[in-house]
């Protein structure tokens, strides 16, 4: 019999040719079975029931005519009635004798490998799915945890019938698919035993932004389902592609278990605190995981989407498996020829806030739609609130203007069809089907970093259009100075890095301590001492995951820093160390029990002198090892130091010495150091600094209020605060000037250039070596500096 013509094919029979054969994702199955176990990637044995029985099962039944009468002239109004009638007309259908006999004997195969009423996993895979274009992903049905020749053969009748969900209907008439030409394959594949280990996806780029430079990994404990359809707040783990090495770990709530249930499927369950509290993979696995997406992606030629489940092992410890891998369509159709960017011109009260998918901004009327079957009522250009979405709610999504859940993750089906459909969406909110009303008017802003946030009102929006290509090439006519952008947050660094510059000038490291960190480092440090039972137990709900509260500091900065080192890479990246103000130490958890009361904090306890500080110098450390393990343990040696607000040479040799100590030692595998200058004296005195230091970035707002005797802070005195005063640009004129004579590096990472025009032009004729830009400000820059594109 030819291959076309049999009804069953195992996975050693098939590859990525048999697309029309088997449906993309049992081709995929295939492909990775057969040429990528030798690199030991392990994919589960199974067996495809092919195109060729499902036409068979249509031809016997005599269901083509009816088929084709009833889906003639389907449309959004009428799809979910017609798609009923379908799928009701399958399941009276009995399965042809022969057909149902030949998955009877390939069942029984599979007991004689693994054993008798062997557990299987039932998958669709249409053949018209996992395109390069449309991944048609969750738009058929799957089975977990079938045993049994009589449940095999029901659950391949419910997949061929899932070919016509509404929201398989639905998603065919959006990519112009005809209906009668797309076919279903079914795959039948040993379960893993993952609802004892863990599960979950992965992807070989970020989906948020298309940085292709890291792994994506998502996971939970139990099977993946709860992962895959996005319902719980995951594991993150994220793998840098060149040095290979995790550089990002995110602990989610994992608040439910998908688990096998007693009639066979699944349940859900409530998640152990113990389990809740513990990644749910081990880092070697994380490693071994990502190495096998690289081949994957490899393999198949571009950016993937990629299922994975674990099981334990008798001898302890978890076996990995691959589950299904398919084209990630998203980003993969991109050519990046432009970057948009979405700007809010005027804030109002905050609503609701959760996670951002999208990078953009919508705004519209609410429509509160808690059930599926109401999607009807709803209108192009509204914003879609709703506890979680699921494909069924296609028909909505794809006219909102923006998406709103309370439930759900960054691998959500909320998540997953927004950025395919371009539209800005806040998940994991919790709380928005309660606080936003039906009809009120609102502004959903995925665009202001990992918090997206749903504003009170119609805010004006811009959208700014960046054209790539043409920026870069004008950069590159440049001969010396080099346009750097500012960064504090890390999760908007993928994104960022986008943008045409030559790295980063000024990465601030306080945005990871007051958003991810959030608790005093001292008050870490000294944990086991503190008395206070509310506290310590705040201290410890943030810091789940990690019974060592030093290292949560450490790993958790070197995590921030890393993703911004990350996203530029190999581009150079200065990493300031901390330079909180003391009333800033004091709003994070347990700051009050170690911060002072100053008057005038700006030019108090901060920077160098901290540092040194006997009663702070034990924290400081914490950010040296942070910094050390971004270099030497992540591999992201294209960061380099600097030492803010350093008052004399003196204090400048003592926080060298203590680098030093912390094995950060100025030439050592290329380690360059420099200081802010944004004293007076480190003006008078830049010959003496620069002999310490590799260069010097200049703080204009600093140098500036510290020349005039201003307090920044003090708006009786905002009308004479002049960074173009003539004493200020005397100042940069002269630091400038000796950086050249000494071939030392000088920049400028202060607002001032970012702000005016004129000053950055000045700059320029002076010889500067860098001038960093906020990253709103930055193309209209190089165009007032280099000439209109």
């Amino acid at each position: 019999m030819k291959k076309q013509e049999k009804f069953i094919l195992w996975f050693s029979e098939i590859s990525k040719k048999d697309l029309l054969l088997v449906g993309g994702k049992n081709a995929a199955l295939g492909e990775m079975y057969q040429k990528l176990r030798d690199l030991g990637i392990d994919v589960p044995y199974g067996f495809a029931i092919s195109a060729s029985a499902y036409r068979y099962f249509l031809k016997f039944n005599n269901l083509t005519p009816a088929l084709k009468k009833i889906i003639r002239g389907v449309n959004k109004q009428n799809l979910s009635t017609k798609g009923a009638k379908i799928r009701k007309m399958f399941l009276a259908a009995p399965l042809p004798p022969e057909l149902a006999k030949e998955i009877r004997v390939a069942y029984r195969r599979f007991e004689k490998i693994y054993g008798r009423n062997i557990d299987v996993a039932v998958r669709s895979s249409a053949t018209a799915e996992d395109l390069p274009t449309a991944s048609f992903a969750g738009q058929q049905e799957s089975f977990l945890n079938i045993r049994g020749e009589k449940q095999l053969l029901w659950a391949v009748r419910c997949c061929f019938a899932s070919l016509f969900t509404d929201r398989a209907i639905s998603y065919r008439e959006d990519f112009g698919f005809n209906h009668l030409r797309v076919f279903l394959s079914v795959g039948v594949q040993k379960m893993v035993r993952s609802d004892k280990g863990s599960a979950g996806v992965a992807f070989t780029l970020d989906t948020e932004t298309g940085f292709d430079k890291v792994v994506i990994i998502n996971g939970s404990f139990g099977l993946g389902e709860n992962v895959v359809q996005g319902k719980i707040e995951s594991d993150e783990f994220i793998v840098f592609k060149p040095t290979k090495k995790i550089i990002s770990k995110k602990l989610g709530s994992k608040k439910y278990t998908s688990v096998y249930a007693k009639g066979r499927l699944t349940r859900n369950q409530k998640t152990p605190e113990r389990l809740r509290n513990q990644f749910c993979l081990p880092d070697r696995l994380i490693l071994r995981l990502a190495s096998w997406c690289l081949a994957i992606e490899k393999h198949f030629g571009g950016p993937m989407d990629i299922e994975w489940a674990a099981e334990p092992l008798k001898a302890g410890g978890l076996r990995l498996f691959i589950l299904q891998a398919r084209p990630e369509t998203v980003f993969r159709p991109q050519k990046h020829d432009f970057i948009e960017r979405y700007n809010l011109q005027k804030r109002s009260k905050i609503i609701a806030h959760g996670i951002s998918i999208g990078a953009k901004i919508g705004r519209g009327s609410a429509r509160i739609v808690l059930d599926p079957k109401d999607v009807k009522k709803f209108r192009k250009g509204e914003v879609l609130v709703t506890e979680m979405t699921n494909p069924d709610f296609g028909p909505a999504m794809k006219k909102a203007a923006a998406i709103v859940t309370n439930q759900g993750g960054r691998t959500s089906h909320a998540a997953i069809v927004s950025r395919e459909l371009g539209i800005p969406c806040v998940v994991g909110t919790n709380i928005a089907t309660k606080k936003i009303k039906n009809g009120q008017k609102i502004t959903v802003s995925a665009a202001e970093g990992a918090v997206g946030k749903i504003y009170q009102g119609l805010l004006p929006i811009k959208i700014e259009r960046i054209e790539v290509a043409k920026i870069l090439s004008r950069l590159r006519s440049r001969k010396r100075t080099k346009i750097m952008v500012n960064i504090g947050d890390p999760d908007q660094a993928f994104g960022l890095s986008l943008l045409p510059c030559d790295g980063v000038g000024l990465a601030r490291i306080e945005f990871i301590f007051t958003n991810s960190i959030k608790i005093h480092p001292l008050a870490l440090i000294d944990f086991d001492k503190i008395k206070d039972r509310k506290l310590k137990t705040k201290i410890k709900e943030i810091s789940r995951g990690w019974e060592d509260k030093e290292k949560f500091f450490i790993e958790n900065l070197a995590f921030g820093i890393a993703k911004i080192a990350a996203a530029f890479w190999p581009k150079p990246v200065i990493v300031r160390f901390s330079d909180l103000k003391t009333n800033e130490y004091k709003g994070l958890i347990g700051g009050e029990l170690y911060e002072p009361n100053e008057e005038n904090p700006m030019i108090g306890f901060r920077g160098a002198s901290r540092y040194l500080d006997k009663n702070y110098s034990k924290a400081f450390r914490l950010e040296c090892r942070a910094m050390n393990l971004v270099r030497t343990g992540f591999g992201l040696t294209n960061i380099k130091l600097m030492i803010p607000f350093c008052r004399t040479v003196e204090e400048s040799e003592k926080v060298l010495g203590v680098l030093k100590q912390e094995r950060l030692i100025r030439g050592k595998k290329g380690l360059e150091i420099l200081v802010m200058c944004e004293i007076p004296s480190n003006v008078i005195l830049a010959k003496d600094f620069f002999n310490l230091f590799d260069g010097m970035s200049i703080g204009s707002n600093d140098l500036t209020q510290l020349i005039l005797g201003i307090d920044r802070d003090n708006p009786r005195l905002a009308n004479i605060f002049d960074e173009q005063n003539k004493a200020v640009i005397l100042s940069f004129r002269q630091v400038i000037s000796l950086a050249r004579k000494m071939k030392k590096e000088i920049g400028i990472c202060g607002q001032a250039p970012s702000d005016f025009p004129e000053l950055a032009r000045f700059l320029l004729r002076q010889g500067i070596s860098s001038i960093s830009l906020n990253p709103d400000t930055i193309v209209k820059a190089i165009y007032e500096l280099f000439g209109q594109i």
